[in-house]
């Protein structure tokens, strides 16, 4: 019998520093993961009894991350992005900030707000438009409201436009920047075409349907350009009434400041700061220190809060307000569900629009006894068309069992956002969402050329002159293309003839409106596309109206959303969070992970989706919206 060999002294040696070195690896990485969620368990879930909210404190409202309808991100991913000071899950739930301010309005307890918005991402002006109004309302029922920001961008300076007082470093880096609305994209049909040899077929409907169009020109079209700077104007005029409302200046004025800001900022010899306090637009120049320092003059000093003044802030006063509700609440429900995001086929996560799963929510509440109405918050570019489909379909389905839908658009509900939202007993926009954009198109790329380059040709045969036409290593036949062509004008119709049955008028009535042009809420009222201007409020209140809940107070609110994730999704939600990419490095798997999502960013995803299957592409129908400002 053969006996083991030996290892030498040497060998012996190496593999056992090698052993100790993996064992140290693997108890150092298990010891700082069993760490972070201790810390970030003990964050969710261990901090104890809530202290009492003392008189006289000050709300202090410091969002930090993007302005979100629902979180796209769970709970622990969240947390950990807080406790790591991370950029990743930074969000801010549009309806706590709303429920918070307007709870503060008539709060005995609350004193002031504060307003800290340097670390706050808008995400379109609708959504900002409802923050303002809360803010404006607290200021108008005597509460004092304060603002302070390093620099103010024109978003954040919405808000802070709401406030009694407003102060700006004075050595600001950017002051207030109020420079008007832009929208920029890339043109990808000279790298494409020209440099890879990727021909882009672009099957469309709808003369302003421009979604597509950096995919074939080099520049954006006039019809597209015209149709911008329609909409973006509208927007762009509300903002500054806005904000000239809520300042005492003049709007003209606000907009020569914009157009003529080289001049005026060398006019301040570079002094933003000053500049903005010669044009009123800040009340005064101070440092955060020194506010915080006169929040605890006009409040109640308290050297163990941050700041020196007492305080709650947003989400610790959200704890305050659900503790007070009660436990059992059996009075009838106005269900909410929430579509943001991209819509696409499937079950998918918050943040996008699953054509199953936004589905099931409304099937959810059709079938829930205690829901008797239902509001639909729609904030979407759109997407694809059958799970856009699938969606309005739901909507049929709960009108059809007795129970009103009425939609509630946010940011933006164009184009796929709007076919889902035509349908509703009634539809409600702030005049500064963007909508409409009725149209459809279609992508397929072909590499023949781009293979050519390379010196691969293909090559075969088939028993029917169209199988293997989809393929993208090969011409497109332009039998191929007439076809697509016909199946996309097939939807266009379908389209405009679903809008023109929900709204009640022609389908030359809609078409005349549709074409792919893109609508301010405003714009699409005056056109028919929408019934009436508000927020989400109002499409609740419509809802309980339409099912005869009586007045407030006789009917509830619940939104109606996926379960909570397990704790098995919570760490999978680590290892996709910058510190789990963090942890990963340097295995290769974070790149990865990085790679992936600037993917998922690019406007090129698109491209990227069709060269998914193998060589065998499908033309999707979609219905989508590339109009957001900047």
């Amino acid at each position: 019998m053969n006996e083991p060999r030996r290892r030498g002294p040497i060998a012996r040696l190496a593999i056992g520093l090698w052993d100790a070195i993996n064992f140290s690896r693997r108890l150092v990485f298990n010891l700082l993961f069993l760490l972070v969620l201790t810390i970030v368990l003990l964050a969710m879930f261990g901090g104890g009894k809530l202290a009492p909210l003392e008189q006289r404190s000050t709300l202090v409202f410091a969002p930090e991350g993007r302005l979100v309808e629902q979180y796209s991100c769970d709970a622990f991913s969240r947390t950990l992005a807080r406790a790591t000071d991370s950029s990743d899950c930074r969000e801010v739930r549009l309806r706590d900030v709303l429920r918070a301010l307007d709870a503060a309005r008539t709060d005995k307890r609350i004193e002031r707000v504060a307003l800290y918005l340097d670390n706050f991402a808008p995400s379109g002006f609708a959504s900002l438009r409802e923050v303002a109004a809360k803010l404006a309302a607290l200021r108008a029922a005597g509460k004092q409201v304060v603002a302070y920001g390093d620099a103010f961008e024109q978003g954040q300076y919405l808000l802070a436009a709401q406030a009694s007082e407003i102060y700006l470093d004075p050595m600001s880096p950017g002051g207030v920047m109020l420079d008007g609305l832009a929208s920029y994209r890339q043109y990808y049909r000279e790298a494409l075409q020209d440099k890879l040899g990727v021909d882009m077929h672009l099957f469309k409907v709808g003369q302003y349907k421009s979604a597509a169009e950096p995919y074939i020109l080099d520049a954006a079209s006039p019809a597209s350009k015209e149709a911008d700077l329609f909409w973006m104007g509208d927007v762009w005029r509300r903002m500054v009434a806005d904000v000239g409302k809520a300042r005492g200046l003049d709007p003209a004025t606000l907009d020569t400041y914009a157009n003529t800001l080289p001049e005026q900022v060398a006019g301040a010899r570079g002094d933003l700061a000053a500049l903005a306090l010669q044009q009123k637009l800040v009340t005064g120049l101070k440092t955060r220190d020194e506010v915080d320092q006169l929040l605890a003059q006009r409040g109640v000093a308290d050297d163990n809060a941050e700041g020196g003044f007492r305080q709650v802030a947003l989400d610790t006063y959200l704890q305050h307000l659900d503790g007070a509700l009660p436990q059992t609440d059996l009075r009838p429900q106005v269900a909410v569900v929430v579509a943001e995001g991209e819509i696409a086929s499937g079950r998918l996560p918050p943040g996008k629009v699953g054509g199953d799963s936004t589905a099931a929510l409304l099937r959810d509440a059709r079938d829930d006894d205690d829901v008797k109405a239902v509001a639909l918050r729609v904030n979407s570019p759109g997407g694809e068309v059958f799970a856009s489909e699938q969606i309005r379909r739901e909507v049929e389905a709960l009108k059809a069992a007795g129970k009103p839908v009425v939609v509630s658009m946010g940011d933006v509900a164009a184009s796929g956002g709007y076919w889902i939202s035509m349908n509703a007993d009634r539809i409600y926009a702030d005049p500064s969402t963007i909508t409409g954009s009725i149209g459809i198109f279609g992508l397929f790329p072909t590499l023949d050329r781009t293979l050519g380059k390379l010196g691969v040709r293909t090559d075969g045969v088939a028993t029917a002159k169209y199988a293997g036409a989809f393929d993208i290593t090969r011409p497109l036949d332009p039998g191929v293309a007439t076809t697509v062509q016909a199946v996309i004008e097939k939807g266009y119709r379908d389209f405009t003839g679903k809008v023109a049955q929900a709204r009640g008028k022609s389908v030359d009535e809609i078409d005349a409106v549709a074409q792919g042009r893109v609508w301010t809420g405003a714009q699409a009222q005056a056109r028919g596309l929408v019934d009436a201007l508000g927020g989400l409020d109002d499409a609740i209140a419509d809802a309980a109206a339409r099912a005869k809940l009586g007045p407030a107070g006789r009917w509830q609110v619940r939104y109606v959303e996926e379960a909570t994730v397990p704790l098995s999704q919570m760490l999978a939600g680590l290892m996709q969070s910058r510190a789990g990419v963090g942890l990963l490095r340097g295995t290769g798997v974070g790149e990865l992970l990085l790679a992936r999502h600037l993917q998922e960013q690019a406007p090129l995803r698109f491209v990227q989706d069709a060269l998914e299957h193998r060589g065998q592409a499908r033309v999707k129908a979609l219905a989508y919206c590339f109009c957001a400002p900047l």
